[in-house]
């Protein structure tokens, strides 16, 4: 089923009905903002344009974007398509190898490069003979052109109009498991889902929102870029990690994306102002508790939120619970780069304990005998590019898309993940062992923010754990009696939740932060397993032997 109006088409529309309406919002250096309209948006996007057909590539060449979140990075997106070619977004740091593995897979003819942190780290990763266009917010470097020269060309006349089942983005996979898959949409895939998507949430041209997370992934791509030209939305842009709570508080979004990680940052952020016992006694207070709740929020930015969506990653149930005694409710929504995102979502009135919630409208889903999540929708990707055999492996024969997430529905269709297909380990005494379903367990516990639980071919599975920024504060004050007697605790519930052979030998709380920076996660904020595994695989023998319930890496 393809969507009446593609996105480009939806875009038009938008700019021809409020032409004068402000639609980016562009901090600047200096704490200046830059407010573009809808129709200067479109000016600039056909300039742009006409500057890519003087290049007389072929039809549908590949185009690149490597940059943080701006308003250009939308504009650019536009003009590709404009100009009648493919946009490649790329994560802004990604190293230089990872960028020409990238580029040369795609076969890119111009890169388009912005907000970057580390340009010299990854500028040599842009193969000899490919031109790179500076845009408004750029590194410092030499660029073959910048986007004041495209500028100065003519804006195009006519009003492109790609086809639906013309390929408008190749949406490179973060790779947690390997080598990132290039993974195909058509304008079709696009307007299935943020049309409908729409409708589940009611945005309208009044809504406000905060690009923060990477537009070059499907998450942002979907709720934020295709969401405004479908729902007239304005767009705030986050400058950085420094001003981050300005940017939101300046934003003030009505409607909000965040994995669980962002959630529970501002969660830490309001417990470093006030401790978590004193606000969970203000709170239960009847008259005062839900004025303190609206207090906090405001102080996050998060007031006006009327829809917040959590998702990516599982989300502990007691962070949901936090949240709704606030007065906001989070949902939980499910979805992979493969169907746009656009899978499952919760529904107010409908959250369920433990499940995520019901197929987003014209969802098809099966549970295969393998115990697999299957979905089909007008969303679902073309395929990978140039990998026939990783398609064929990942979509069946009917067209469903195969997640390699382990699930199970109830008789509302409500959804419930098990784990991962690839994930189950099997140890030395020859159980299989599904890990996500202990690391949620694990992961509700305030002091901890990460985990991965390891077993394959040990006795019993440990879990390796990153202690919460707070936990971490509270250990260079003080000592670790309290902290140990928590997680032994801990440790005993869970056990006595799992059967003998998924037991946790015992929790192992490592030195090391897990971030992107030093490659334990992925762009998008997933823990990289294999590198988990392989970092502490010299020490697992020796925490095995021990069998103490807490251990420390020292």
């Amino acid at each position: 089923m393809t969507a009446v109006r593609l996105p480009l088409d939806a875009f038009f529309q938008r700019e021809a009905r409020h032409p004068n309406k402000r639609y980016l919002l562009q901090p600047l250096p200096g704490g200046q903002i830059e407010e573009l309209s809808w129709a200067e948006v479109g000016d600039q996007a056909r300039r742009a344009a006409n500057w890519l057909r003087a290049l007389e590539l072929a039809p549908g060449s590949c185009i690149a974007i490597i940059s943080k979140n701006c308003a250009h990075w939308i504009i650019t997106d536009l003009a590709i398509w404009m100009a009648g070619h493919v946009s490649v977004p790329l994560y802004p740091n990604l190293t230089a190898e990872s960028v020409r593995q990238v580029l040369e897979h795609a076969q890119v003819a111009v890169v388009f490069v912005g907000k970057l942190d580390d340009w010299p780290a990854m500028a040599p990763g842009i193969p000899e003979g490919i031109p790179c266009v500076g845009l408004p917010l750029r590194p410092a470097g030499r660029f073959d052109q910048l986007w004041s020269d495209l500028q100065a060309c003519t804006p195009i006349q006519d009003q492109p109009k790609p086809a639906a089942d013309q390929l408008c983005t190749i949406i490179y996979t973060s790779g947690t498991t390997g080598t990132p898959k290039g993974v195909i949409h058509n304008f079709s895939n696009f307007a299935f889902g943020a049309s409908r998507g729409i409708e589940l949430f009611g945005v309208a041209e009044e809504d406000r929102m905060l690009s923060y997370l990477p537009l070059c992934h499907v998450a942002e791509r979907m709720f934020v870029e295709m969401t405004s030209f479908y729902g007239g939305s304005t767009i705030f842009f986050a400058d950085s990690l420094d001003t981050f709570l300005e940017d939101l508080k300046r934003a003030r979004p009505t409607v909000m994306f965040g994995v669980p990680r962002i959630w529970t940052k501002f969660q830490m952020g309001v417990y470093a102002k006030m401790p978590a016992a004193r606000l969970d006694r203000l709170l239960k207070l009847p008259l005062i508790g839900r004025l303190v709740g609206r207090k906090v929020l405001a102080g996050l930015g998060l007031d006006a939120v009327r829809y917040a969506l959590c998702g990516a990653a599982p989300v502990p149930e007691a962070l949901l619970k936090w949240y709704q005694r606030l007065g906001l409710d989070l949902f939980e929504v499910y979805g992979m780069t493969e169907n746009c995102g656009y899978s499952h979502v919760c529904r107010p009135g409908k959250r369920r304990h433990g499940w995520i919630g019901q197929p987003c409208t014209d969802v098809e889903v099966r549970i295969a005998d393998t115990g697999e999540v299957q979905v089909r929708s007008g969303a679902t990707m073309q395929g990978y590019y140039l990998e026939p055999e990783k398609t064929a492996e990942t979509l069946t024969t009917d067209g469903f898309l195969r997640t390699g997430d382990k699930g199970e529905q109830d008789a509302e269709g409500n959804l419930r993940l098990t784990g991962r297909i690839k994930e189950i380990f099997k140890t030395s005494k020859g159980k299989y062992v599904a890990p996500a379903p202990i690391e949620n367990l694990l992961g509700a516990h305030s002091k901890i923010e990460q985990v991965c639980v390891v077993g394959d071919g040990m006795p019993q599975p440990m879990a390796l754990c990153v202690l919460s920024e707070g936990a971490r504060k509270e250990l260079a004050n003080g000592t670790r009696v309290e902290l140990e007697g928590s997680l032994k605790a801990l440790l005993e519930a869970v056990n006595a939740q799992l059967d003998k052979h998924e037991r946790l030998l015992g929790i192992v709380l490592v030195k090391d932060i897990w971030a992107i920076d030093n490659g334990f996660l992925t762009p998008t904020l997933k823990i990289k397993r294999s590198v988990v595994e392989g970092a502490y695989a010299a020490n697992i023998t020796g925490w095995m032997e021990r069998r103490e319930p807490v251990l420390w890496h020292e």
